[in-house]
């Protein structure tokens, strides 16, 4: 069994911000102004673990799936005999936008013989411009090689059982850190998408609400929200509302506590530690809002049992 573990990827140093940033702009180098602002917003936080989260993400993946072999049902032997792995299961990592990019990830596993493999994104919602992008980025990959690899794609698990379980027990934890939880505020957030993205049909905001409506109703709360943050520094409009506009909101509406839920990102990265732990925080203490954020699943096991059991049923179709 082969996975490409795919997630959006972090400069490793303040000296590759820039191209970093002009690899998230397809190649536009930005604006110093624009770059001054990321790298403050790094140094801000101290670093981003996202890189180090997605290698650990991998390695227990992988782990996982040698520790307990599927089950491999007849309905896949064919002309050619059983569609079955040969040898240990193999978790490569490639990032959208940085080091391991996709493109060397793919390239490694032609390299190692792989021919079949399931790829998946460690995000739960599929987007226009999120989960088809990483998708262009394998096909464009996949054209350069001489030999084709399949790729069994999960696009998305946004309501996946042991995903809501998850981010249960982590917003469980936070209710209990609350004075009042029958009268707190419950807002779930993810990063925002341009507004025609929406218009042309993306499922994404709908899938962000049913992930934030199941645990909601597993931890039948008294009231929950979406909100969306890290909207980009682009012209257009963005999906909304933004969080720091909607925590003013529930403070005019009367709350005095809120807990903040990041079910789009799984990992701790700079949109997590930036824009709620900082931004958003702050926002909160400006209006007199007690908030409370959600830890993230990170490479949490019961996090990687998800990704197992999403990788174990796509490899099996």
């Amino acid at each position: 069994m082969n996975v490409l573990l795919m997630a959006y990827g972090t400069p490793y140093t303040p000296e590759e911000i820039e191209p970093y940033y002009t690899d998230i702009r397809r190649g536009r180098r930005p604006s110093e102004e624009l770059v001054r602002e990321l790298e403050e917003r790094y140094h801000a936080i101290g670093k981003s673990p996202l890189n180090e989260i997605t290698l650990v993400q991998a390695i227990r993946l992988q782990a996982l799936l040698n520790l307990e072999a599927p089950a491999y049902p007849k309905r896949l032997l064919g002309p050619f005999g059983p569609r079955i792995p040969q040898g240990p299961a193999r978790v490569y990592v490639g990032t959208k936008h940085w080091h391991p990019s996709i493109g060397e990830a793919i390239a490694a596993m032609h390299e190692d013989g792989v021919r079949r493999a399931v790829a998946i994104v460690a995000a739960p919602h599929y987007s226009l411009r999120s989960v088809a992008e990483y998708q262009e980025k394998v096909e464009a990959a996949l054209k350069s090689l001489p030999e084709p690899i399949e790729m069994v794609w999960v696009e998305s698990y946004e309501a996946h059982p042991s995903l809501i379980a998850a981010y249960a027990r982590r917003l469980e934890e936070a209710i209990w850190r609350l004075r009042e939880p029958r009268k707190a505020a419950y807002v779930f957030t993810a990063h925002s998408i341009p507004l025609s993205a929406v218009e042309r049909g993306d499922p994404y905001p709908r899938q962000v609400e049913r992930t934030a409506e199941l645990i909601a109703k597993r931890l039948a709360l008294p009231r929950f929200s979406v909100a969306y943050q890290s909207a980009g520094r682009t012209p257009e409009p963005w999906l909304g509302p933004d969080i720091n506009e909607h925590l003013k909101s529930l403070r005019e509406e009367g709350f005095e506590e809120v807990v903040v839920q990041a079910v789009g990102f799984p990992a701790d990265h700079l949109e997590v530690y930036y824009d709620l732990d900082l931004e958003a925080q702050a926002t909160a203490q400006e209006v007199g809002l007690r908030l409370i954020r959600a830890r993230s699943l990170n490479a949490d096991l019961d996090y990687i049992q998800v990704l197992k059991e999403l990788v174990e049923a796509a490899w099996l179709r």
